[in-house]
């Protein structure tokens, strides 16, 4: 169904910017298309502070932090090491932190470089410590302390 205004029209009239006037009198007026921009749990100062969080976990320590948030489907395991494996050539030396908040899921993926430095009790007492947070209502919090606490554990990158 279309809609318009039917308008008479003499030839000193000019339309307005956009409206232009079909040969049967209807006025098609144009307007701007705004895409709705995409929602995000955090707000901008939160995701400047998870950045800059990996980038001084990643830097101090010579592993590759990264994170993930959304869905992870009924299999998250398998699901967080397929991301990690996304990672690419990195992956040995790199750890994921996969998040599905909606299924109340936290998975913890270390490469096998970064296993050697991280161990799974390392990484469960992260969790542990997000999971807390999480539970307060403080996603970014807990993301920010879980990855702080990785990051003390695999220590300063070797030499």
């Amino acid at each position: 169904m279309a809609a318009g205004e039917l308008v008479q029209q003499t030839e000193s009239d000019e339309p307005e910017f956009g409206v232009g006037i079909t040969s049967s009198g209807r006025r098609s007026v144009a307007k701007m298309y705004e895409p709705d921009s995409p929602s995000s749990p955090f707000s901008v100062q939160q995701l400047a502070r998870l950045d800059e969080a990996l980038t001084l976990a990643s830097r101090e320590t010579g592993v590759d932090f990264s994170v993930y948030l959304g869905e992870l489907g009924p299999d998250s395991r398998a699901a967080a090491e397929k991301l990690h494996a996304s990672i690419g050539e990195t992956a040995p030396r790199s750890v994921l932190i996969a998040v599905s908040p909606g299924e109340r899921v936290v998975e913890v993926v270390t490469g096998a470089e970064a296993f050697q430095r991280i161990s799974d009790r390392a990484a469960k007492l992260a969790v542990m410590s997000m999971v807390a947070s999480f539970k307060e209502g403080d996603l970014i919090g807990g993301l920010i302390s879980g990855l702080r606490m990785l990051a003390d554990q695999a220590g300063h990158a070797p030499a």
